[in-house]
């Protein structure tokens, strides 16, 4: 299988919101032709600066495209950007392949694998690991599932978006895979939510607290850029807590599915539930604001050090 290089695939990119945009685009920098597609065409339109071409529909993107990426909000979005009458597996050439990017249930990967083969085209599902400003740095991690062989074929592709890759299993062991690292990131968030009080009303005070522990080995590098911008009160959203609510809600049904015990992770989307009811377009580390207001905290706003690279 050829290599998916700038010089012998045209991509197609459906779902330009604040994650699928920043990869879009640093395709295009680095020498993709690419055709895009968005619901709202301004969004599309504003890739055009970039050097896209911008698809009227999502059957012109598909039958012009050897590669389709897409980044899109749910499982009903996938579904229906796939699945329906003008979906892209109806348009799409045989011989295509598709990266689908969203974080859904594991088995709407699946479904769509193998709705993909009925066709003759080619899916994994590439679940992405990172922020928004991983995203414009190509800093991103790819958890995929599906053929070793296109997995392989693609990393000159995947190199351009990501720092690394990971192939994990067959379809839909990357967005399982995903489900567990987001586990991660949304527990050990309530973890430091709960700590950083616990320490303030012991006398710590709070921005030298912050500081000495995004210096301890306790906490993930996910995690420390949160410190120093809740040492700020910024909580602007990089990991929106919407996306975080629906992703707590992925895995909790999947853990059922599969009688897993989560106590925590139930713990953890309970607060998270509550912080997204009331601000839903703030970061997921809010959740560090909600817990002090829980404990009767008020942070003082001043600034700790310098945020780190």
């Amino acid at each position: 299988m050829k290599l998916l290089t700038t010089d012998t695939v045209k991509l197609g990119f459906i779902g330009l919101g604040n994650m699928g945009s920043r990869i879009a685009r640093r395709l295009l920098n680095n020498g993709y032709h690419l055709i895009a597609y968005d619901r709202d065409r301004a969004k599309a339109d504003a890739m055009a600066s970039d050097g896209a071409l911008v698809a009227n529909n999502i059957a012109e993107l598909s039958q012009s495209a050897d590669v389709i990426l897409s980044c899109l909000t749910n499982d009903e979005a996938v579904q229906d950007v796939y699945c329906g009458d003008a979906g892209v597996l109806v348009s799409a050439r045989p011989g295509t392949f598709v990266f689908e990017m969203s974080t859904v249930f594991p088995e709407t990967s699946r479904d769509l694998y193998h709705r993909g083969e009925r066709h003759g085209i080619h899916v994994l599902d590439v679940a992405v690991s990172g922020s928004t400003p991983a995203a414009e740095q190509g800093n991103l991690i790819l958890l995929v599932g599906g053929a070793e062989g296109l997995f392989e074929a693609a990393q000159p592709l995947f190199g351009t978006i990501s720092a690394r890759s990971f192939h994990v299993g067959p379809a839909g062991s990357g967005t399982t895979m995903k489900l567990v690292v987001n586990t991660l990131l949304g527990v050990g968030m309530q973890a430091i939510a709960e700590a950083i009080p616990l320490g303030e009303k012991a006398g710590i005070e709070r921005n030298r607290l912050l500081d000495v522990l995004s210096q301890t080995a306790v906490i993930a590098p996910a995690h420390v850029g949160k410190l120093y911008r809740a040492a700020q009160q910024d909580y602007s959203p990089q990991f929106p807590l919407s996306l975080m609510h629906k992703d707590f809600g992925l895995i909790l049904q999947t853990a059922k599915s599969l009688n897993v015990q989560m106590p925590a992770t139930i713990a953890a989307y309970r607060v998270n539930s509550m912080e997204w009811a009331d601000n839903p377009n703030a970061d997921f580390s809010a959740v560090v604001r909600r817990m002090e207001e829980l404990s009767e905290v008020e942070p003082l706003e001043i600034a700790v050090g310098t945020q780190p690279e």
